[in-house]
């Protein structure tokens, strides 16, 4: 045999090994997608969300293995490495799975050969998340990543809010956790014309109460988490300073060891006692300068399961004024199915008092580890009634699991939204820097041209809004040039053309 003959035979015994093994994955993928949809079903109302869940189902049972070792060996034959399949799971495997039998000439096993699937179905996926993106942000022109901004108290007496508009905001949002129902209404009437998200709060746990003479901490240094703040002689027993939290119900997770942050971090902590009413904590991280613990500064357990109902008083207070204007309700600190079905019961129950005929969207706000754990469960029970989204609260994951896990975390989250078709919002502290003194950093600028992988970027209030939802209207739209979601666009590169007259020397 020729040395072409040798190849031409080792890439056909290639090509039949892979389409075995792939073979296998496929029929395991469908018989656990298939599983898992059929738990599903029944929660989904909605009939256009059955293909979304059903592709969802495919893209986990897909990936509950290393496929990394197949795409070096898929890419070596010029087929689909599998690396983009989200949109299309099973199609995209059938595709592959159909060039590898040509390639292999497979005639042993002509049942076990899989026809291409028509070119039309590659398309229908990203075609409906495309839609529901326009749906829920507005379909304002050719631009493919929206912009949403957070409308500020100062824009009801201003002309703040159509300046926003022509800067290059696609959507507004309005926070439900600042300000008034007064000032809410007012800036739903600014913002008429335009998607509107109202953000629910959700539980925050927040420092609650401090004693009076509590000094500033610093590195080492020691405070109390207490039930309620110890009062009379008892006090004076005390070795440090004692504060207490909005919600008493996280003490069960305030176990010898367990990690505590405050304000996004910048103090972090270690639990190192533990009584009936209280526990003693020790400050591992914090800058030189230390820190005064105040009422009001957020808090948060990394890793903790906490059994907090994800709808309080406050957002029930609030929602009968987002029904009204909302096309978007955020919901924050979802964690579970039931969370999902308390709101839209309670939804339901104010759209009957108002006469509303349709539910808003549903924003699920993805902050704590049981959320990103249940994400593909909060998604079909939110999207089987309503149409839904997903937005990436990527200081609390921060928070949560570490900046070095953050990035891991996103593309999941990204890739996984992918799959179900849902619209995904990169949030929050995007040009952070620039929103605040108006000068923007290199590393806020990548971080900002990430976020053109999302269907929406939410920008949230600052002195120098204008210009900076200019300039990131102005970077995304260089960048649709470029990416299409995670793939690159293989445009003419504008750096290196040669001239009319030839390249130069």
């Amino acid at each position: 045999m020729t040395r072409i003959e040798i190849d031409a035979a080792e890439r056909r015994a290639e090509a039949r090994g892979l389409h075995t093994a792939l073979l296998e994955i496929r029929e395991d993928m469908a018989r656990r997608a298939n599983l898992r949809f059929d738990q599903w079903r029944g929660h989904i109302l909605r009939p256009e969300f059955h293909g979304s869940a059903r592709n969802l189902a495919d893209y986990l049972a897909f990936r509950r293995g290393d496929l990394a070792p197949f795409q070096p060996r898929l890419t070596a034959l010029g087929l689909s490495s599998m690396s983009r399949a989200e949109a299309h799971v099973r199609p995209s495997l059938d595709a592959v799975l159909a060039a590898l039998a040509l390639i292999g000439e497979e005639t042993s096993a002509q049942e076990r050969v899989i026809d291409f699937p028509p070119t039309e179905i590659f398309a229908a996926g990203p075609a409906r998340l495309k839609a529901r993106r326009d749906a829920l942000f507005g379909a304002c022109g050719e631009n493919g990543t929206r912009i949403m901004v957070t409308l500020p108290a100062q824009a009801v007496e201003t002309d703040l809010t159509p300046q926003i508009i022509a800067a290059g905001a696609d959507c507004l949002r309005i926070d439900c956790g600042v300000d008034t129902p007064e000032i809410w209404e007012a800036l739903a009437a600014e913002a008429a014309g335009r998607k509107i998200q109202f953000d629910l709060v959700g539980p925050e746990i927040r420092i609650l109460d401090v004693q009076i003479d509590a000094p500033r901490l610093h590195q080492g240094g020691l405070f109390y988490i207490s039930k309620s703040l110890t009062v009379g002689k008892a006090r004076r027993k005390l070795r440090a300073p004692e504060v207490t939290l909005t919600y008493r119900e996280v003490f069960a997770s305030l176990t010898a060891g367990a990690e505590i942050r405050i304000e996004n971090g910048k103090l972090r902590a270690l639990v190192v006692e533990v009584e009936d009413d209280r526990v003693l904590c020790e400050v591992q991280m914090l800058r030189p300068k230390g820190m005064r613990l105040k009422p009001g500064r957020r808090v948060t357990l990394p890793r903790a399961d906490l059994e907090i109902p994800a709808v309080t008083q406050h957002d029930l207070e609030a929602l009968p004024i987002a029904m009204r204007h909302a096309d978007i309700i955020g919901f924050g600190f979802v964690q579970t199915r039931d969370d999902v079905g308390t709101l839209i019961k309670a939804m339901e129950i104010e759209a009957k008092v108002i006469n509303r005929a349709d539910l808003p969207a549903i924003m699920l706000r993805i902050e704590t580890p049981k959320a990103l754990q249940n994400l593909p469960e909060l998604i079909v029970a939110a999207g089987g009634r309503v149409p839904v989204g997903v937005m990436i609260a990527r200081a609390d994951l921060a928070d949560e699991f570490g900046f070095e896990r953050l990035s891991e975390i996103q593309d999941e989250l990204l890739w996984l939204c992918d799959a179900a078709e849902v619209p995904v919002v990169w949030a929050p502290q995007v040009l952070e820097g620039m929103l605040g003194d108006g000068l923007v950093l290199q590393s806020e600028t990548a971080d900002a041209a990430l976020g053109q992988r999302a269907e929406c970027v939410m920008l949230e209030k600052g002195p120098h809004i204008l210009g900076t939802v200019k300039y990131l209207r102005a970077l995304l739209t260089r960048l649709d040039r470029y990416q299409t979601k995670h793939s690159p666009r293989l445009g003419a590169l504008g750096l290196w053309q040669e001239t009319q007259q030839g390249s130069t020397s």
